[in-house]
């Protein structure tokens, strides 16, 4: 019997028609990935963006807080003819008030109950961080 090149060979009509549908998933999943990847990389630009965006934001903010509070002194200064040192100690106390009310409310507004999944979220975030 003459042997046929193995290109030539018939072949079991069922491996090759499974071999052609694990190919075509096969390129399927390629192409998913590499969309997939992309997605991540335009949602990692705008994470960073953002990101920057709010650090600014937020850098601006404490800035305009420092000037407002410099023209609430000088204000002190000139309306009620306070010294230095009263006008200072004057905002010191108005912002120990608000910063009081302010941690007493996000307190209670943080305070529980959470969902069991952000609970575990949250626990494996602070375990991520510790190192634990």
């Amino acid at each position: 019997m003459s042997e046929l090149p193995r290109s030539q060979e018939p072949r079991p009509r069922g491996l090759g028609a499974a071999a052609r549908v694990t190919a075509l998933a096969g390129s399927v999943m390629d192409l998913h990935v590499r969309i997939a990847l992309q997605e991540v990389d335009r949602e990692k630009r705008r994470l960073i963006s953002g990101g920057v965006f709010l650090a600014m934001g937020g850098t601006l903010m404490l800035l305009a807080l420092v000037a407002g509070e410099a023209a609430l002194l000088v204000w002190v200064l000139e309306a009620w003819e306070w010294s230095l040192l009263q006008a200072l100690l004057g905002l010191a106390v108005l912002n120990l008030v608000v910063a009081g009310i302010s941690l007493r409310v996000g307190g209670m507004l943080a305070k529980g109950p959470y969902l069991p999944q952000t609970l575990e979220g949250l626990s494996r975030t602070t375990r991520a961080v510790l190192g634990r």
